[in-house]
């Protein structure tokens, strides 16, 4: 059997939010997609509120990712602890809410395992070591997840193509999160594990990052600090589709599937 994941870059703002409702459901339907992972770190600017997350689920997402914005909002903080769908970077400290990683229900029994890390390069570095945790979580999945796949959540091209080879033969899929510009590099690494850099993001296409140009330019022009707005104008839909043989649990295809 072909197993279908569909993985969907980072939500960026109620544009973002909107333009994945009205698109993912058909987009998967014409992809024969089983399971769909969504970062959706964004949806409110910086951070996410448990309703936006209910409106991606609504679309079609079975979970939802998060990253260095995961604590944007204190609305999230109950919300990660009582929905298992929707998981934050594993690599956090252990004692704040929610979880980075679980095991969930696919097609003909499938157990398929999501897990969710952030990296340290150019970001807070005050997190566990992800390789090392992802060790630890593929040592608590064996035997309880037929199949893997990981949301790397990073800023260095670098550090996420270590952690592709480092997984590689060990996880079905990876990929990364983060930086909101796609990637062309969605490869299959030799021992079968599918990847892509970065998945880029769904929000406002006429943008910087999802943002208005005026307000980065601002930024580098060193003009007085200014809260980000979102950008207005049509919305894209970044994302890539990986074909997984269920039988080998190798990816035999990677393919971008961008929606504007």
């Amino acid at each position: 059997m072909i197993l279908h994941l569909l993985a969907v870059g980072d939500v960026v703002s109620e544009s973002g939010l909107d333009f994945l409702n009205r698109n993912l459901r058909r987009i998967k339907q014409e992809h024969d997609v089983q399971f769909t992972v969504v970062n959706g770190e964004n949806a409110a600017g910086i951070g996410v509120l448990p309703d936006q997350v209910e409106v991606m689920f609504d679309a079609g997402a079975d979970v939802v990712t998060l990253g260095n914005h995961t604590w944007g909002k204190m609305k999230i903080n109950r919300y990660l602890d009582d929905c298992h769908y929707l998981l934050r970077p594993a690599n956090f400290a252990h004692r704040l809410p929610g979880q980075g990683h679980g095991v969930y229900d696919g097609p003909m029994g499938l157990r398929i395992g999501v897990m969710n890390l952030i990296g340290r390069v150019s970001m807070d570095p005050n997190v566990d070591n992800p390789f090392q945790k992802a060790d630890q979580i593929l040592h608590q999945l064996e035997g309880k997840a037929d199949l893997i796949f990981i949301d790397f959540h990073a800023e260095a091209t670098s550090e996420k193509l270590a952690m592709g080879w480092y997984l590689d033969g060990r996880a079905s899929a990876v990929w990364g999160t983060h930086t909101h510009v796609p990637t062309a590099d969605a490869k299959i690494l030799p021992g079968g594990t599918g990847y892509v850099t970065d998945l880029g993001m769904t929000g406002p296409a006429d943008s910087v990052l999802g943002i208005r140009p005026a307000d980065s330019i601002n930024k580098f022009l060193g003009g007085l600090p200014r809260r980000y707005e979102a950008a207005e104008g049509p919305c894209k839909m970044e994302c890539v589709l990986f074909s997984i043989d269920t039988k080998t649990k190798r990816c035999v295809d990677v393919r971008r599937l961008d929606t504007l």
